[in-house]
C-alpha cells in the first residue's frame, strides 16, 4: 500500500520549537564555539587521537548506531573510497539510477569500470527494481542506489538481487539523513552509506564534506586507505587518517601498500560538522515540517496538476526537497510560465530535475579521459556490451524529467518558509 501523504510525528509539527533550535543563517553559538577550539589549537588536531576528527566520526558513528565513520572532504570521495575498497575496476559494471547527481556516475568512470543505469519507479523517483533487475549482468560488481529527495528505495528487493547475483551495495545517502526503511536506519542497510554535507543537504560541514559509514572492520580499514593516500598503517578507527610522527619519521618507515587519495576532512570542516550534528534532529524536522506546508496548500487548493510525492508504507521521508509531478495539460501552461509565475509571487526559484545522468554531454560523447576510444567501455578487460548511452534507456525518467517541480525545504526560519509557502498558494489560485 502506499500512501502519499507526509506523516510526522506531533512534535516535528510545532514549528516554534523547530526553528528556535536552527540559526538563521546555518551557523550558531556551538559552530562557532567548536571552530574556535580548532583555532586556537592552530589546527594541531588533526593529528590528536582526542581531535575534532575524531570527535565528529565517534559522533556520527554513535548517531547512527555503526562501528566505522570515515570522514572525506566530499560526497564524491566517499563513494569512490568505497568501490575502490570493493575491489571494483576495470572490466566491471555498476548499476546506478539515472537520476541522481552526475558524481554517482562519475566515481565508476573514475575507478576504471562502466556504468550502467536504471530507470526510475514512476511515484517514488527512486532507482526502479525490475529495471535493474533486468540490467544485471555477470560483470556486475556493485550498485549504487540513491535515497533520492530524501526517500530510501526498496532496500529489501535489492539487497535480494545483490545475494543472488553476488554483487555489492553502497547507499548514496546524500539527500537522505535520519531517514527510515521498514524499520531500519537508512545508513546500516548496505554494506557502506555515503553521506554528503554538501551546503545544499541537511546538514553541512562548511559547503562540502562527506562521510561513510560501515560495520565492516576490513571495509572500514581499505576505505580510510584511500582516502588517506594508501598508508599502510592506518585503519577505521575514528580520526585514525594520519602515521604518528614517530612512526613516520623512522627512516625504515614503509608508508603506502595500496594506491590511496588525498580526501581527508579538515578539522575546521569536522568542527561545523559536529555542531550541525547536534540538530540534525531538528534539521530534518524543518524540511519535513515544510513538505507537510507544501502538500497542505495543494490538497487545501484541491490542485489537481500538482502531484505530491508518493511515499511507501514503512518509509520516513527526509525531504531534501519536496518534488512535484507538474501535469502541463491540466494546468494549461507549461513547466517554465509555471516557475516564473511563482518567482513573481516570492517564489525561491523552482528546481527542475537534472537531466538524466546517461544523456549528459560527457556520457554521450564518453570523452572521460581526453578521448572516447580510452573510456572503459573500450578497455580490453572489458568484456561487456555497454559501448554508448542512448535516448530511450530509461524512458521513464526521460519522459517525466521536465515535468518534475523541485521546491525547496532548506529554509531556516518560519518567516521564509510562510513565504514560500504562500508563493504557492497564489500562483495555484492564479491558475486555477
Amino acid at each position: 500500500m502506499l500512501n502519499s501523504l507526509v506523516t510526522v510525528d506531533p512534535w516535528e509539527l510545532d514549528p516554534q520549537m523547530i526553528f528556535r533550535h536552527l540559526p538563521p543563517n546555518r551557523c550558531g553559538e556551538t559552530d562557532v564555539q567548536y571552530m574556535k577550539e580548532v583555532l586556537e589549537d592552530g589546527f594541531g588536531n588533526t593529528k590528536d587521537p582526542a581531535g575534532m576528527v575524531a570527535r565528529f566520526e565517534t559522533a556520527f558513528a554513535k548517531k547512527f548506531d555503526v562501528e566505522f565513520a570515515i570522514s572525506h572532504n566530499s560526497g564524491s570521495g566517499t563513494m569512490l573510497s568505497c568501490l575502490l575498497a570493493a575491489g571494483v575496476g576495470p572490466g566491471d559494471e555498476v548499476i546506478v539510477p539515472a537520476l541522481t547527481a552526475a558524481a554517482t556516475a562519475f566515481v565508476v568512470i573514475e575507478c576504471g569500470a562502466v556504468p550502467v543505469f536504471a530507470d526510475i519507479d514512476p511515484e517514488t523517483f527512486c532507482i526502479d527494481v525490475e529495471d535493474v533487475r533486468r540490467k544485471i549482468t555477470g560483470l556486475t560488481k556493485a550498485i549504487i542506489p540513491v535515497s533520492i529527495y530524501g526517500l530510501a528505495p526498496d532496500y529489501n528487493a535489492l539487497l535480494t538481487l545483490a545475494s543472488q547475483h553476488g554483487f555489492v551495495l553502497i547507499e548514496d545517502n546524500a539527500q537522505c539523513f535520519l531517514g527510515s526503511y521498514k524499520g531500519k536506519v537508512v545508513g546500516r542497510i548496505g554494506k557502506a552509506a555515503s553521506f554528503s554535507f554538501q551546503g545544499s543537504k541537511h546538514m553541512t560541514t562548511g559547503g562540502d564534506g562527506g562521510i561513510v559509514v560501515t560495520n565492516e572492520v576490513e571495509y572500514a580499514r581499505d576505505i580510510r586507505k584511500h582516502s588517506s593516500q594508501g598508508f599502510r598503517t592506518l585503519s577505521g578507527r575514528a580520526g585514525d587518517n594520519t602515521v604518528p610522527r614517530d612512526q613516520r619519521q623512522d627512516w625504515s618507515f614503509e608508508r603506502h601498500d595500496r594506491l590511496g587519495y588525498n580526501f581527508r576532512m579538515s578539522a575546521m570542516q569536522a568542527a561545523l560538522g559536529l555542531a550541525q550534528l547536534e540538530r540534525l534532529e531538528y534539521l530534518v524536522a524543518a524540511r519535513r515540517y515544510i513538505a507537510a506546508r507544501y502538500e497542505t496548500v495543494i490538497r487545501e487548493e484541491k490542485c489537481h496538476w500538482l502531484h505530491p510525492p508518493v511515499v511507501p508504507e514503512g518509509c520516513t521521508h527526509t525531504y531534501w526537497s519536496y518534488v512535484c509531478k507538474l501535469d502541463e495539460r491540466a494546468l494549461g501552461r507549461d513547466w517554465r510560465a509555471f516557475r516564473k509565475y511563482f518567482i513573481a509571487q516570492g517564489g525561491d526559484g523552482l528546481y527542475s530535475a537534472w537531466k538524466p545522468v546517461h544523456l549528459e554531454p560527457i556520457f554521450q560523447t564518453m570523452t572521460f579521459f581526453g578521448s572516447r576510444g580510452r573510456a572503459p567501455h573500450f578497455d580490453p578487460r572489458y568484456k561487456g556490451n555497454v559501448k554508448g548511452y542512448h535516448q530511450g534507456d530509461c524512458p521513464v525518467l526521460e519522459e517525466m524529467q521536465k515535468y518534475l517541480c523541485q521546491f525547496k525545504t532548506s529554509m531556516q526560519t518560519k518567516d521564509a518558509v510562510d513565504r514560500q509557502v504562500e508563493a504557492l498558494r497564489k500562483t495555484i489560485r492564479f491558475y486555477s
